[in-house]
Protein backbone atom coordinates (compact mmCIF):
# COMPACT_ATOMS: atom_id res chain seq x y z
CA UNK A 1 0.00 0.00 0.00
CA UNK A 2 1.30 3.47 -0.65
CA UNK A 3 0.10 6.63 0.05
CA UNK A 4 -2.58 8.45 -2.33
CA UNK A 5 -2.59 11.96 -1.70
CA UNK A 6 -2.06 14.43 1.70
CA UNK A 7 -4.22 17.02 2.54
CA UNK A 8 -3.22 20.41 4.53
CA UNK A 9 -5.53 23.06 5.55
CA UNK A 10 -5.07 26.29 4.87
CA UNK A 11 -7.03 29.42 6.40
CA UNK A 12 -7.98 30.74 3.05
CA UNK A 13 -6.59 28.54 -0.22
CA UNK A 14 -5.81 31.21 -2.45
CA UNK A 15 -3.81 33.41 -0.04
CA UNK A 16 -2.12 30.31 0.68
CA UNK A 17 -1.13 29.53 -3.18
CA UNK A 18 1.99 31.59 -3.31
CA UNK A 19 3.51 29.86 -0.49
CA UNK A 20 2.91 26.53 -1.93
CA UNK A 21 3.64 27.76 -5.63
CA UNK A 22 7.23 29.01 -4.43
CA UNK A 23 8.22 25.89 -2.12
CA UNK A 24 6.60 23.04 -4.31
CA UNK A 25 7.25 24.22 -7.28
CA UNK A 26 11.15 24.71 -6.12
CA UNK A 27 11.18 20.69 -6.43
CA UNK A 28 9.07 20.30 -10.01
CA UNK A 29 5.69 20.45 -8.45
CA UNK A 30 3.10 21.96 -10.73
CA UNK A 31 -0.60 23.59 -9.62
CA UNK A 32 -3.63 22.34 -10.94
CA UNK A 33 -6.66 24.35 -11.84
CA UNK A 34 -8.15 24.88 -8.15
CA UNK A 35 -11.73 22.94 -8.08
CA UNK A 36 -14.44 23.79 -5.47
CA UNK A 37 -12.13 25.42 -2.94
CA UNK A 38 -9.53 23.04 -3.62
CA UNK A 39 -5.88 23.23 -5.27
CA UNK A 40 -3.87 20.57 -6.00
CA UNK A 41 -0.18 19.65 -6.72
CA UNK A 42 2.38 17.27 -7.85
CA UNK A 43 5.05 15.98 -9.60
CA UNK A 44 5.20 17.44 -13.51
CA UNK A 45 3.91 15.05 -15.84
CA UNK A 46 2.39 13.22 -12.77
CA UNK A 47 -0.64 12.61 -10.75
CA UNK A 48 -1.65 15.14 -8.01
CA UNK A 49 -0.77 14.27 -4.69
CA UNK A 50 -1.08 17.03 -2.14
CA UNK A 51 -4.59 19.14 -2.08
CA UNK A 52 -4.70 22.43 -0.35
CA UNK A 53 -8.15 23.08 0.94
CA UNK A 54 -10.26 24.52 4.06
CA UNK A 55 -10.93 22.17 6.63
CA UNK A 56 -13.85 20.32 6.20
CA UNK A 57 -15.40 20.84 9.68
CA UNK A 58 -15.41 24.42 9.28
CA UNK A 59 -12.76 25.06 12.44
CA UNK A 60 -9.23 26.94 11.50
CA UNK A 61 -6.47 24.70 10.29
CA UNK A 62 -3.71 24.09 13.02
CA UNK A 63 -0.37 22.29 12.59
CA UNK A 64 -0.54 19.03 14.15
CA UNK A 65 2.20 18.46 17.24
CA UNK A 66 4.29 16.00 15.98
CA UNK A 67 3.23 15.75 12.12
CA UNK A 68 5.46 16.36 9.24
CA UNK A 69 5.08 16.01 5.93
CA UNK A 70 8.42 15.27 3.72
CA UNK A 71 8.81 15.68 0.05
CA UNK A 72 11.49 13.93 -1.64
CA UNK A 73 13.57 16.62 -4.30
CA UNK A 74 16.36 15.35 -7.11
CA UNK A 75 18.98 16.99 -5.91
CA UNK A 76 20.57 19.27 -2.93
CA UNK A 77 19.95 22.29 -5.15
CA UNK A 78 16.36 21.67 -5.58
CA UNK A 79 16.55 21.33 -0.90
CA UNK A 80 18.32 24.84 -1.10
CA UNK A 81 15.90 26.27 -3.37
CA UNK A 82 12.71 24.74 -2.01
CA UNK A 83 14.23 26.01 1.42
CA UNK A 84 14.77 29.75 0.23
CA UNK A 85 11.61 29.57 -1.60
CA UNK A 86 9.35 28.65 1.59
CA UNK A 87 11.26 31.54 3.77
CA UNK A 88 10.36 34.19 0.95
CA UNK A 89 7.24 32.78 0.69
CA UNK A 90 6.39 33.45 4.07
CA UNK A 91 7.40 30.34 5.85
CA UNK A 92 9.96 29.96 9.12
CA UNK A 93 12.72 28.58 9.25
CA UNK A 94 13.09 25.21 11.26
CA UNK A 95 16.26 23.73 9.72
CA UNK A 96 18.75 24.93 7.26
CA UNK A 97 19.63 22.48 4.50
CA UNK A 98 22.56 20.36 5.56
CA UNK A 99 23.50 17.29 6.76
CA UNK A 100 21.94 15.72 9.87
CA UNK A 101 23.49 14.00 12.70
CA UNK A 102 23.79 11.24 13.54
CA UNK A 103 27.36 11.63 12.15
CA UNK A 104 27.78 9.27 9.24
CA UNK A 105 23.81 8.86 8.35
CA UNK A 106 24.17 10.90 5.62
CA UNK A 107 20.76 12.71 5.55
CA UNK A 108 20.67 15.77 3.63
CA UNK A 109 17.57 17.71 4.51
CA UNK A 110 16.12 21.43 5.40
CA UNK A 111 12.95 21.81 7.82
CA UNK A 112 10.32 24.95 7.66
CA UNK A 113 6.98 26.01 8.41
CA UNK A 114 4.01 27.11 6.34
CA UNK A 115 2.18 29.86 7.97
CA UNK A 116 0.20 28.14 9.48
CA UNK A 117 2.46 26.09 11.29
CA UNK A 118 2.70 22.67 9.46
CA UNK A 119 6.46 21.77 9.60
CA UNK A 120 8.04 20.20 6.14
CA UNK A 121 11.28 18.33 5.40
CA UNK A 122 12.61 18.53 1.86
CA UNK A 123 15.78 16.06 1.03
CA UNK A 124 16.70 14.17 -2.08
CA UNK A 125 16.84 10.41 -2.48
Amino acid sequence: MSIGYVTIGAHDVEAALPFFDAALGAIGYERGDPEGGWAFYGPKGGSPCVGICKPHDGQAPRAGNGIMIAFKAETQDQVRAAHAAALAAGGSDEGAPGFRPPEGTGFYGAYFRDPVGTKYCVYPP
